[in-house]
């Protein structure tokens, strides 16, 4: 991306509110195409490679939710930002199971929205898989972190980048009680208290990937008051 303009997709059928999106992305220095539906989303999606695709969850047709799973299917590694109204515990968690690699509630700070867009689109400068570590083995699983994939109890799924990037940071610091500011800032590329909700939902996801019971994890293990363990001999 060195030399070129992250490209994002905005998913947003508010026009007052798409505007100002699009407005200060493009003042940061970010190409940006507007839609207005999930459909569009998906047309788009099918036939150009985004940097960062920033969705709404309450779109007419075809709901923010099922258009992250539709666009995961299509593309399991770009990032997607889900922006909504809706503040339940219960709809950050869907968000993030439906794929999503972070969640933003309406009305959010602008400083805040573009802090996460870039942390977002630093991606690849975060942990990038090294080789050696393709084929990483624990349990009844098995990680590629190059192919983005893995085998698990489950079958094989496809990994998202952030989902790499997470594994990745665990793997390199097997072991270790990571903070979970720590792991923010490596993964997602920012660190606020606020946002440890959104690390804890996601732990949850990969449990239920990689656990043999979720609800009593011994690879991903919470460190109390600190934030997460990785060991593959528990």
């Amino acid at each position: 991306m060195a030399g070129e303009k992250p490209q994002i997709l905005l998913v947003e059928d508010e026009m007052h509110l798409a505007r100002g999106i699009t407005f200060n992305l493009e003042q940061e220095g970010y190409l940006v195409s507007h839609v207005e539906s999930g459909e569009e989303a998906l047309e788009k999606v099918k036939v150009e490679k985004f940097d960062l695709i920033i969705l709404d969850v309450m779109l007419p047709g075809i709901g923010g939710f099922e258009v992250c799973e539709k666009i995961r299917a299509l593309d399991s590694r770009v990032p997607v930002l889900m922006l909504t109204a809706r503040s339940a515990e219960s709809d950050r968690i869907y968000g993030l199971a439906a794929g999503a690699d972070d969640y933003l509630i309406k009305p959010f700070n602008l400083k805040e929205f573009l802090l996460r867009v870039s942390g977002m689109l630093r991606r690849s400068a975060w942990y990038r898989p090294e080789p050696v570590e393709e084929g990483y083995r624990f349990g009844d699983n098995e990680v590629f972190l190059l192919s983005y994939r893995a085998r698990t109890r489950q079958g094989e799924i496809d990994l998202t980048d952030l989902e790499v990037r997470m594994l990745s940071l665990f793997f390199h610091r097997e072991g270790e009680a990571i903070p979970r500011g720590v792991i923010l800032e490596n993964v997602w590329g920012y660190s606020t208290d606020a946002e440890t909700r959104t690390l804890d939902n996601f732990i949850v996801r990969l449990r239920k990937y990689f656990e043999p019971e979720p609800s009593r994890p011994i690879f991903f293990q919470t460190v109390r008051g600190v934030g997460y363990r990785f060991s593959r001999n528990p």
